[in-house]
Order: structure tokens, then sequence, then C-alpha cells
């Protein structure tokens, strides 16, 4: 809780409001301040810092398990029951084409790589999501929460979470989705201290992130603070307490809001707003797309590492054509939007898009004009990030339904991630780190067409 509050009359035997009392965090005379805490989650996340290089990750999930002929592997060439039912697009990258509802997309494939052999045969929704979301590891704990894990929770600098998760609701709350990633995007083993922050739980956000009480009331709540810091350090003086003044300057900049900005969109021009809606496609999953990648970028932008932003509605087992008119498009003005701000920005090679689901679908159309489960080839796509963009990674074989050459597997997805973001060697050094997890990335190694 990093609320303030103002309002209600009664007051104590020393004229104080009761409801005038500073509350950040478990703030008493004898708890700890927000100054303190964020000092304290500082010194503790100062070895993880050491380990995280300046990039950012944005996974843009498909759930429901994303078609891949439809999306990046239209494959014209194979018999009319298996290439793409929404056709193709000629991308920037000469001689290669995406599926026919990515226009925006394939005026950028120069900044993009479209894997075409990315597998995992599994076509289970929950074993997929957590395959593709953890590369399998043991601890079943997701790319976000192993990040969280070596990063530390919370940014020593911003007081922001260091994975966060976006749903429509996140974006937008009068969209009331939940999370459709569910728990593949959780810490598993190494705890709930590494799960994703979900803004969508508006309580969190709105009132325990934000100041609650009339700016011209500010300064003598800063007064009361200091009076209350100052009696804590008299009781508790120590070194830990050396450059108080930063982390008294740090809580007061996220009580005022300064964290909870990041994830209001009302902070943005209104023309930018606009500008990454997928309104028009008229689904209310597919409407709020464009704006949880707007939050996406403003998180990543303001210090967050990770980001996952969950879209719900891939699961066409039927009406495949009719589907993808809403969430293709979407997809496919959202990401375009995206990397165009991103590159605006100058953050093109600091953030790693990537684009994936659960599994692909199957290579032959069935009865009723869909694609069933299939996990011998999925969705992955990626932008960004300073890797080597403007490709194609893998084929398919004749009829799209598994990898022809240059296989890339999720714990290769993984490798990618990991070796990007921290510094694997030195990770190796820290006695802290789960032996198991020190295992598994160690063995990850990144895409080897991308480095």
């Amino acid at each position: 809780m990093l609320t303030l509050f103002t309002g209600g009359q009664g007051r104590d035997c020393e004229g104080m409001t009761r409801r005038s009392f500073v509350q950040a965090g478990t703030l008493g005379l004898g708890g700890l301040t927000l100054q303190s805490l964020l000092q304290a989650k500082a010194n503790a996340g100062q070895a993880g810092a050491e380990l995280v290089k300046d990039k950012a990750v944005v996974v843009l999930f498909l759930s429901g398990g994303a078609t891949h002929v439809e999306t990046f592997d239209p494959k014209m060439s194979a018999p009319a029951e298996y290439r793409s039912m929404t056709g193709e697009v000629a991308t920037k990258i000469p001689g290669v084409t995406i599926g026919g509802g990515f226009p925006e997309i394939a005026t950028m494939a120069d900044r993009m790589a479209f894997v075409r052999s990315f597998r995992h045969g599994s076509s289970s929704h929950g074993r997929g999501r957590e395959l593709v979301l953890s590369g399998g590891n043991t601890l079943k704990a997701s790319m976000g929460s192993i990040y969280s894990r070596l990063a530390g929770p919370t940014n020593p600098k911003t007081g922001l979470p260091n994975y966060s998760l976006v749903t429509p609701a996140g974006a937008d709350a009068k969209f009331r989705q939940g999370d459709s990633i569910g728990s593949a995007g959780q810490a598993g083993l190494l705890g709930g201290a590494y799960n994703p922050f979900d803004p969508s739980k508006g309580s969190e956000v709105k009132q325990n992130m934000r100041l609650n009480m009339p700016v011209d009331r500010l300064d003598d709540r800063r007064a009361l603070l200091g009076q209350l810091d100052g009696l804590k350090r008299q009781l508790d003086a120590s070194p830990g307490y050396e450059g108080s003044d930063k982390f008294q300057k740090q809580a007061f900049d996220v009580v005022l809001g300064g964290a909870a900005d990041a994830f209001d969109l009302k902070k943005e021009d209104p023309k930018l707003v606009d500008r990454y809606s997928t309104e028009k496609f008229k689904d209310l999953k597919g409407k709020g797309l464009g704006h949880q990648m707007l939050l996406a970028r403003k998180l990543v932008e303001a210090g967050v590492g990770f980001v996952n932003v969950s879209s719900g509605g891939w699961d066409m087992h039927r009406g495949l054509v009719k589907a993808m008119d809403t969430y293709g498009h979407s997809v496919d003005h959202a990401v375009a939007t995206f990397l165009t701000d991103l590159e605006s920005r100058g953050l093109s090679d600091k953030v790693l898009l990537i684009i994936t689901g659960e599994f692909g679908r199957t290579p032959r159309i069935n009865k009723n004009a869909g694609r069933d489960h299939w996990g011998n080839l999925c969705t992955l796509a990626l932008a960004g990030g300073g890797l080597k963009m403007g490709q194609v990674i893998g084929e398919s074989d004749r009829k799209v339904s598994v990898p022809a050459q240059s296989p890339v597997s999720v714990q290769d997805l993984m490798g990618t991630v990991v070796n990007l973001m921290v510094d694997v060697p030195a990770m190796r050094l820290l006695a802290d780190i789960p032996v198991e997890l020190t295992q598994f990335i160690g063995q990850g190694r990144p895409i080897p067409q991308l480095v």
C-alpha cells in the first residue's frame, strides 16, 4: 500500500486528524517507512542489477494457439487444403510473404525475424503455454519470473516491478477478460515473489500507488513524513541509512504517482492513444490489444524489464477467416504501431518483441473451415532487441506440418531471451541462485541466426 489519506474530522489528543496519517507501506513509528523499504529493495537487488543488461522483452502471447499458416508461413505452394485461407502479402524482405491479414507488419518485415521451424510437440493448451513461456525448465518458472529472480522483483531506481502482465482489463477498465496465460506466466517453484504484477487489479494501482489527497495539503504530509523518518533514523541509526535523501525522494515520487503514471494511458498524448487503437476491428478483445501494446511500451520505457501481453481468442477451430479479420488485423495494427513508436523513441535496439502462442494449428483445414491444435509447428516472430532482423529462420515442409530445416526449440527461445537480458557468466558466480535454474540457463543457447 502506497497511499496518503486526508478527510475525516476525528482528532486525537494531540490534535492530529486520524485520516491525515501518512500510510506508505507499513509506515509507522516502529515499522518500515516506504523510504526504508525502497532502500532495502535497492540493497537486495544490487547484485541482480549487476547481472542485468539494458534490455527489455515484451511477449505478445496469442493465447488459444495462433495459426502459424495464416500468420507468418502462408505456404501458397501447398495443396489448397493446407495453404493459407487468407492468402499472402509481399513483405519488404525480397521473396518473402506472410499471411494476407498482415499488410502493416509486411511493410516493416526488415525489422523482424519470422521463425518457420519452431516446435515443441504438445497440442495441449496448458502444457503448450508452459513449454513456450518457461522453456520447459523443471522449476516451471516463466521467462519473466526467471528474469525477476535474477534482476530482483523491483527496479531499484523506479520502484516499478521488473515483471508485469498486461491484459485487456489492464489497459482499459471496461474490459473484464482475465489472464489468458494463466499459471504458465507465473513463477512456479521460484515462489510467488516473482510472479508478474497485474495492473488490471485496479485497486492495487489506483488505490495503492496513487496519492489520495489534495496537492495543496502535501507540504503538511511531507513535514509529517520527515518527522517520522527522522525519529526512525534516531532509533535505528546505522550505515544503511546513508543516502536516505535519495530514497526519501524516490518514496515521494512513487507515492505522488510517478510509478502509477506508467500504468495510466491518460498520461499519454491522446493522438498517440488513438493511433494505437484497434477499436475498428469490432471485438472487445481486439479493441483492447492496441492499448495493451501502448501500455507495454510505457512500462518498458519506465524501467520494467519484462512484460507479457495477453491476447486471447486464437483457438480457431471454426470460421478461421472471419476470426482473422478481427484478431489478425488487430495484431497487425498494434504491432506495427508499437514498432514505429519504439523507433521514434530510440528504443528499437533495447526492446525485443516476441510474438508467439502455445502451439500452431493443424496443417489441413478441417470441415468447419478452421484448424485444430498442432504442436509440431508453432507461431513465432521477433523484432528488435539489437538482434539480426530482416530474415526468415528455418523452413516448414511442403504441407507446412513439421520443420524441414533449422528446427527451433523452446529452449532456444529461452536461451535467446536470457542471453539478451542477463550476463550469464556472471550469474554462475552467484551463490544464491537455485542450482536447477543455473544449470538450466547455462544449457540455453540463443537462436544462432539472431546473434
